[in-house]
């Protein structure tokens, strides 16, 4: 029965650990091993390549999705039904909810308790009540064609 080369390789490599293990091999702290590790890290090519793409995908990326901002408050009827009517254009943008009950906005509670849902696209005003699809649908494509 014969071994394949690769296989007696792998053998010689075990025994000789082995050996060294018996025999007392100086021991390689764990802070040594890891600045070997660090430092075989740094000259490969990897971390260079790692830049690379992380600094493409944060300027070459697709566009980022607008942000809508639902203005509301539990309960909230009316935010409800517009949650529904916006679930065809999710896609498009990011809902983000601003409870206008909470202490920290203050300031969006004075201004709109009596009015939500209220939502603004990137910050600017857009409809309050009811959704308007036709505005939405038509601010959207704005934005996506610029």
């Amino acid at each position: 029965m014969s071994m394949k080369p690769q296989h007696r390789g792998r053998l010689k490599e075990r025994a000789g650990q082995a050996e060294g293990e018996a025999q007392g091999a100086k021991q390689v702290s764990p802070q040594r091993e890891v600045h070997k590790f660090e430092m075989h890290w740094l000259r490969s090519p990897l971390p260079k390549r790692c830049v690379l793409l992380f600094t493409q995908r944060l300027f070459c990326s697709q566009r980022q999705l607008p942000i809508l901002t639902l203005f509301t408050k539990d309960p909230c009827p009316l935010c409800d039904d517009a949650k529904e009517v916006l679930e065809p254009y999710k896609h498009r943008f990011i809902l983000h909810e601003v409870d206008i009950t909470l202490p920290n906005n203050k300031v969006w509670y004075d201004r709109y308790k009596f009015d939500i849902p209220v939502f603004h696209l990137n910050g600017q005003f857009l409809m309050m009540h009811r959704v308007n699809t036709t505005l939405l649908e038509k601010r959207l494509s704005k934005l996506e064609d610029t």
